[in-house]
């Protein structure tokens, strides 16, 4: 099975993920296949840079992913023509990654990917598991972990598809608004439900 992890901004997606992980969950991530597809000498970077100029490098020619971010930050057209480029290479590369671990026998394959949806990335998938949190925390979580103002990490959750929508597509949801055990507690149900673990979750499987 592959399973699709996504989510909001600072919803604990990572958490979430790790805890699949350490049940045995086969973890490709799609924050690490981006850092793949703009390395040094790859045909993305090249057109990233055609595209928005050397500015956007650092001084080891490496792709400099807070200068890029400042220029699409606030223009809705940049921000597309820079998924065009990096979601297809992506694309491309999870495909490959999850059809090797495939064939090697992975029981379950989880693909963590924050833009799921908008990269249209669930036909990639068997099913969807979305992380929620609820808004209040989600605004402090994400103050604290990349030490913004409140009006600019409003600016960041809103800039992302809602929460609400994300929890409409799924096909299943967990709620990351409390404990690292009570989450794990809720990650186990599901694996137990979907016939992916045993023990005392899952008595007798």
């Amino acid at each position: 099975m592959i399973l699709g992890v996504t989510g909001g901004i600072a919803a604990g997606k990572s958490t979430v993920t790790e805890i699949l992980r350490s049940l045995g969950a086969v973890v490709v991530s799609a924050d690490e296949l981006a850092r793949e597809v703009v390395r040094p000498g790859s045909p993305t970077l090249k057109r990233l840079t055609d595209s928005f100029g050397d500015a956007i490098l650092a001084a080891d020619g490496t792709l400099d992913r807070k200068a890029l971010g400042r220029k699409v930050f606030s223009d809705p057209e940049a921000r597309h023509r820079v998924n065009r480029i990096v979601h297809p290479a992506i694309a491309d590369l999870a495909r490959r990654r999850m059809e090797e671990l495939s064939a090697g026998g992975a029981e379950l394959i989880v693909y963590e990917a924050p833009l799921l949806f908008e990269a249209g990335a669930e036909e990639r998938v068997d099913a969807v598991l979305v992380v929620r949190v609820e808004e209040s925390l989600q605004l402090a979580r994400l103050m604290v972990r990349d030490g913004l103002s409140r009006s600019e990490a409003e600016a960041r959750i809103a800039a992302q598809m809602s929460q609400g929508e994300k929890v409409a597509r799924a096909d299943y949801v967990i709620d990351n608004s409390g404990t690292r055990q009570e989450v794990e507690s809720r990650v186990r149900a599901l694996l137990a439900g979907l016939g992916l673990l045993c023990g005392e979750d899952a008595p007798g499987c």
